[in-house]
C-alpha cells in the first residue's frame, strides 16, 4: 500500500495550482496565516475528493439517490483513505439531540437498564420482580431455613383495599373447594358465618395450601445436591411430590391472586411474589422493560404530555409539568442500577427525576447545565410517592444528569451481581470507554444531558473526535478544524494524547490548526502561505515538523522560535474609569461570588474549560448589563445586585455564533454596505433607461434574481444518509442574477462581479465612494481581507463570524463608554492575525470604550490590564474566583492553573 497522499495540481479557491506530500498514517499539521488556503486543501480538496469517491464506489442504484458530486479543482490524489470530517459548524440544534445521544453512550444506558435495571413501585418503593412458577418455587426453597419450625402458606390475594361485605365471594371460594381465608390479617374458616362491614376497606386472601417446613427443607437440600444413579427411592420421589405440591399452589395462588402469591413463613415474615411487572402490594403494573422505554424520541417511552422535549413548548424553557423536564414517562423513571458502589460507598444521585414536592423543597428543576444538589431527605405535602430518602437506586434520568466526571466515578463503583454483569458486561465497557474518551478531550464537566445546541463548535467537535475514537476505526483519514479551540492550556496534553491513539490505531489524522503544542506533538507539518486570500494558495513550507521550525521562510516558525512574537505591554493601563460590580452571582456553577469588572481597561476572564468564565461574563453580566439598557426578554443568571451600570452607554456582545442561517446573508448585507452598492448599481445610466429600481439588484425576491435557484445560486441536493449537498444552479451557473441584471455595470464590474470581489479588492474598487468604503475598511482592518463580499454566511468559522461583528461595530460612530463582550475572538487566527486583532481592540479602549475578553489564548492573556481568573477546575469544582489583578499577580499566584502557563510567556 502507497505510504504517502499525493496531491497535484490543488486550485480549489486560492489554491495556486499547488503540489504537495504527507506521509499516511501520521499526525499531519496544515498551518498559515487566516484565509491563506488551509481549509482549501484540507477540507474542500483532500476530504472532498475522499467523500466524492466513496460516493462513485457506490451502485448506480445508490448513486441514483445521492446525485453527483462535484470534483474538487485538483488534478489528482493519490493515496487517500476514506475520509471522516469532523469541523466546528456539524453540531444538532435538534432539542432532542443531547451529549449521551451524540456518543451513543444514552443507546447503551437504555439497554443497560432493559436488561438489569429493577422496577421499583412509584407508590410504595418495593421492587417489583417478575417470576415463573419455577423461579417462585427456588425463591420459597431459597428462603426455608432450619430454624424454621411449622408450617408455610401459601395466599392468594382476591381482593386488596376495597370496601364491600363479599358474601357471594366467599361462597365461590367454598365452592370451588378453599377452607381457609384470611381477612384483614385474621384467618378465618370459609364454612363459618363471616360478616364483613360494608363501608370499611378490606384486603382478603384465600389460603391455597399449607405445607410442613420439614417437607420443604428435604425439598431444598435434594434441589441443591445432585441425584444419585440409581433410580430414585421412595424418599426422593416423596419430595419431589412436596416440590410438585408447591408448585402447583403457587400457580393456583397466582391465577386466583391476579399474577400475585403471599407466602407466610412460620416465623411470620411474609413474601409478595408476582408474575408479572405489578407491584404485590398496590397492583401498580410496569409496562414491559425494553429499550424504547427508556427513548424520550419514542411514543412507547416518552413523556405524553411533551412528547419527550421536557418543556412546555419547543423553544420554551419553561419545565413540562407532568415529568417536570425527565422527557420521560413515570415507569421509565423507577427503573434502578444500584444507588450502593463497591465496598458499600453510597452514590449520590441528582434528583432531576424526583417529585415534584421535593423539588419545592430545594428550589430547583431538571434540564439546566448545571449540576443538581443531592436530593434532601425530607419532604412534604404528599405521601403518594416515596420518599427519596428511600430510594435505593440510580435511574438512568439521575446518570444524564451527571458530569462526565461523576458518570465516570459512578460506573466505577457500580456494584451489579456476577449474573448482571454476565448479561451487560460488553454494554458497560462500551459505556466507560465512551466516558473516558470525554475525559481524554477535556469534556469531564458537561453533563450527559446538555442539549447539544448549546454546545460550542469545539464542544461539538471534540464530542465528535471522542465519538469517533470509541468507534476504533483503522485505516480511515480524519480530517479535524483546530479541535484544540475553548480548550484550556492544561487539557491541550490530553487532546493531544487522543490524536495520537487516534493515528495509532492505523490512521492518517490532517489537523489543521494554529496552536504551538498541537503543531509541535506533529509528525508532519505543511505551512500555507506567504499572505491570505489572492496573496496566499503556496506551499511556504512542507516537511517533517522538526526540519521545518529552522526554516527561515516559514513565519510560522518564527513565532515558534520566538523571532517574531505579540510583545507583553510595556505598561498596564493604570487609569480609574470605574467598574461593573456583581455580587452574590449563583448561576450554574457560581459559588455566590462577588466580582468586579474594571472599565477602560482590556480585561480578559480565564479559567479551564467549564470553570464559569462564560456564565459569569455573558450569563449573569452581559444578559443583566443588557436586560437594563434595552430591554427584551431574555433571562440573566441569578445574582443580588448589579452596580456601575451608570459609567457605561452600550453593551455589545462579539460572539461566534453565525451571522446568517442561510446562502443570503454574507459580510456585505451583516455589515450594510449592500444597500448603498445595490443603490449605486440602481443609479447607473443604463438602470435609470431599462426602470431598474434598487430591488431588481436583491438575490432575495424576484425580480432580477435566477428563479430556478431563486437568487442562492446553489441547487441543494438532499443525500439520506450523508450530509446534503450544494451544486451550482446550471442556469445562472452560480451567479445568482439573471442576464439581464448582470448587463448593468459600473467600472465594467456587474453585481456579482462585486460578490465575487475579496474585501481587499472591494476596498480598492469602492475608494472613491466613502460611505461604502467605510464599512468594507473595517473588514479589513479586522483581517477580514481575503473574504469575499458574498461569501454565504453559513461557510465563515465562528472566529471569521466574530470578526464581521466586530467590523461592524468598528464602522459606526464611536461613543467612548461601551462595553464590548468577546467570545474567545482569536479563534481560527495564527500568530500574526492575532497580533493584528489585538491592535483593534487595544485600539478601542485607547478610545475610552471597556472590553472584556473570555479567552484561552495566552498572547492575548499576557496583554491584558486585569484578569478574573475562574476556577480552580470545571463543573461543580469551579464557579470561584481563584484570583484577580494583573498578569504579573496571576503568573504568581500557585493555585491558578492559568497562572502557571502564563509565567512562562512573560518571562519570554
Amino acid at each position: 500500500m502507497q505510504d504517502k497522499i499525493i496531491v497535484r495540481g490543488a486550485r480549489e479557491h486560492n489554491l495556486k495550482n499547488i503540489n504537495v506530500e504527507m506521509p499516511r498514517n501520521k499526525l499531519v499539521c496544515i498551518t498559515g496565516v487566516s484565509g491563506s488556503g488551509k481549509s482549501s486543501l484540507a477540507f474542500d480538496t483532500i476530504f472532498a475528493e475522499g467523500q466524492r469517491r466513496y460516493v462513485e464506489s457506490l451502485s448506480a442504484y445508490a448513486r441514483q439517490f445521492l446525485g453527483q458530486m462535484e470534483k474538487p479543482d485538483v488534478d489528482d490524489i493519490e493515496g487517500l483513505s476514506p475520509a471522516i470530517s469532523i469541523d466546528q459548524k456539524a453540531h444538532s440544534s435538534n432539542p432532542r439531540s443531547t451529549v449521551a445521544t451524540i456518543t451513543e453512550i444514552y443507546d447503551y444506558l437504555r439497554v443497560l437498564y432493559a436488561r438489569v435495571g429493577k422496577p421499583h413501585c412509584p407508590k410504595c418503593g418495593e421492587q417489583i420482580q417478575k417470576l415463573t412458577n419455577e423461579e417462585m418455587v427456588d425463591v420459597v426453597l431459597g428462603k426455608v431455613g432450619e430454624e424454621m419450625k411449622g408450617s408455610l402458606k401459601i395466599l392468594a390475594p382476591v381482593v386488596v383495599g376495597r370496601k364491600g361485605e363479599y358474601y357471594q365471594l366467599l361462597y365461590d371460594l367454598y365452592n370451588a373447594g378453599f377452607a381457609r381465608v384470611r381477612i384483614d390479617g385474621k384467618e378465618y374458616r370459609l364454612d363459618e358465618k363471616i360478616e364483613l362491614a360494608r363501608y370499611q376497606q378490606h384486603t382478603i386472601e384465600v389460603v391455597v395450601d399449607t405445607i410442613p417446613v420439614v417437607e420443604l427443607l428435604e425439598t431444598s437440600s435434594s434441589s441443591a445436591t445432585p441425584l444419585p444413579p440409581p433410580s430414585p427411592s421412595k424418599g426422593e420421589g416423596a419430595r419431589k411430590e412436596t416440590r410438585q405440591r408447591l408448585a402447583e399452589a403457587l400457580e393456583t395462588a397466582v391465577e386466583k391472586g391476579n399474577d400475585v402469591a403471599t407466602i407466610v413463613y412460620p416465623d411470620k415474615s411474609e413474601q409478595m411474589l408476582s408474575a408479572k411487572f405489578s407491584c404485590p402490594n398496590d397492583g401498580f403494573s410496569f409496562p414491559e422493560i425494553e429499550p424504547r422505554l427508556f427513548s424520550f424520541n419514542s411514543p412507547y417511552g416518552a413523556c405524553q404530555a411533551c412528547t419527550g422535549l421536557g418543556t412546555v413548548e419547543l423553544f420554551s424553557e419553561e419545565l413540562c409539568e407532568t415529568c417536570h423536564g425527565a422527557r420521560l414517562r413515570s415507569e421509565a423513571l423507577h427503573v434502578w442500577l444500584p444507588g450502593v458502589g463497591k465496598g458499600g460507598k453510597v452514590v449520590g444521585v441528582p434528583f432531576a427525576c424526583h417529585p415534584q414536592h421535593l423539588r419545592r423543597v430545594v428550589g430547583t428543576h431538571a434540564g439546566k447545565k448545571k449540576k443538581t444538589p443531592v436530593a434532601p431527605i425530607e419532604y412534604t405535602e404528599s405521601d403518594e410517592l416515596i420518599p427519596m430518602a428511600e430510594k435505593k437506586g440510580v435511574s438512568i434520568v439521575d446518570i444524564t444528569n451527571m458530569s462526565i466526571d461523576e458518570a465516570v466515578l459512578y460506573f466505577k463503583t457500580i456494584d451489579v451481581s456476577e449474573k448482571d454483569l454476565e448479561i451487560a458486561g460488553s454494554v458497560l465497557r462500551e459505556i466507560e470507554n465512551r466516558l473516558k474518551f470525554m475525559l481524554d478531550v477535556g469534556l469531564h464537566y458537561l453533563s450527559l444531558d446538555r442539549r447539544a445546541g448549546t454546545l460550542s463548535g469545539g464542544e461539538a467537535q471534540r464530542i465528535r473526535l471522542a465519538s469517533q475514537v470509541g468507534s476504533r476505526l483503522v485505516g480511515a483519514m480524519y480530517v479535524l478544524d483546530e479541535p484544540t479551540i475553548g480548550l484550556h492550556q492544561r487539557d491541550n496534553d490530553k487532546l493531544i494524547k487522543t490524536l495520537e491513539n487516534l493515528r495509532d490505531l492505523g490512521n492518517t489524522v490532517i489537523v489543521v490548526e494554529h496552536d504551538e503544542d498541537t503543531i509541535m506533538a506533529s509528525d508532519y507539518m505543511i505551512e500555507i502561505g506567504p499572505g491570505a486570500g489572492v496573496h496566499g494558495g503556496y506551499v511556504v513550507a512542507a516537511g517533517e515538523t522538526p526540519a521545518i521550525f529552522e526554516d527561515k521562510k516559514s513565519l510560522t516558525a518564527a513565532y515558534l522560535r520566538g523571532d517574531q512574537k505579540i510583545e507583553v505591554p510595556a505598561q498596564r493601563r493604570q487609569n480609574d474609569g470605574g467598574s461593573i460590580r456583581l455580587k452574590g452571582a449563583t448561576q450554574n456553577n457560581l459559588k455566590n461570588i462577588d466580582v468586579e469588572f474594571p472599565l477602560r481597561k482590556f480585561v480578559c476572564v480565564t479559567g479551564v474549560s467549564g470553570s464559569g468564565k462564560s456564565t459569569l461574563a455573558y450569563d449573569t453580566m452581559y444578559k443583566t448589563i443588557s436586560k437594563r439598557l434595552y430591554g427584551g426578554s431574555q433571562t440573566p443568571g441569578k445574582h443580588k445586585a448589579l452596580l456601575g451600570l451608570e459609567y457605561i452607554d452600550k453593551a455589545i456582545l462579539i460572539d461566534q455564533d453565525a451571522i446568517g442561517r442561510t446562502s443570503r446573508s454574507n459580510p456585505a448585507t451583516y455589515t450594510g454596505a449592500w444597500a448603498p452598492i445595490r443603490e449605486l448599481y440602481a443609479e447607473t445610466a443604463e438602470a435609470k433607461f431599462r426602470g431598474y429600481k434598487v430591488g431588481r439588484f436583491s438575490f432575495n425576491r424576484p425580480g432580477g434574481r435566477c428563479e430556478h435557484c431563486e437568487g442562492h445560486g446553489l441547487i441543494s441536493i438532499e443525500m439520506h444518509f450523508l450530509p446534503t449537498v450544494y451544486v451550482t444552479c446550471d442556469i445562472c451557473k452560480g451567479k445568482r442574477f439573471d442576464r439581464e441584471t448582470l448587463e448593468i455595470t459600473f467600472k465594467e464590474k456587474n453585481i456579482h462581479d462585486v460578490l465575487e470581489m475579496t474585501i481587499e479588492e472591494a476596498t480598492v474598487f469602492f475608494k472613491e465612494i466613502p460611505y461604502i468604503y467605510d464599512k468594507l475598511a473595517s473588514l479589513n482592518d479586522v483581517g477580514l481581507s481575503y473574504v469575499k463580499l458574498g461569501q454565504p454566511a453559513p461557510t465563515l468559522s465562528g472566529g471569521e463570524a466574530q470578526r464581521v461583528k466586530l467590523a461592524t461595530e468598528l464602522s459606526k460612530r464611536q461613543t467612548g463608554r461601551t462595553l464590548y463582550l468577546f467570545d474567545e475572538p482569536t479563534t481560527g487566527l495564527h500568530f500574526a492575525d492575532v497580533k493584528k486583532l489585538l491592535e483593534v481592540m487595544h485600539s478601542l479602549v485607547d478610545k475610552g470604550n471597556s472590553v472584556i475578553v473570555i479567552e484561552h489564548n495566552l498572547d492575548v492573556i499576557k496583554t491584558a490590564d486585569w484578569i478574573i481568573d475562574m476556577g480552580p477546575e470545571g463543573g461543580d469544582k469551579g464557579g470561584t474566583v481563584v484570583y484577580a489583578g494583573t498578569p504579573e499577580e496571576v503568573a504568581r499566584h500557585k493555585g491558578s492553573h492559568t497562572g502557571e502557563y502564563l509565567k512562562r510567556v512573560l518571562r519570554s
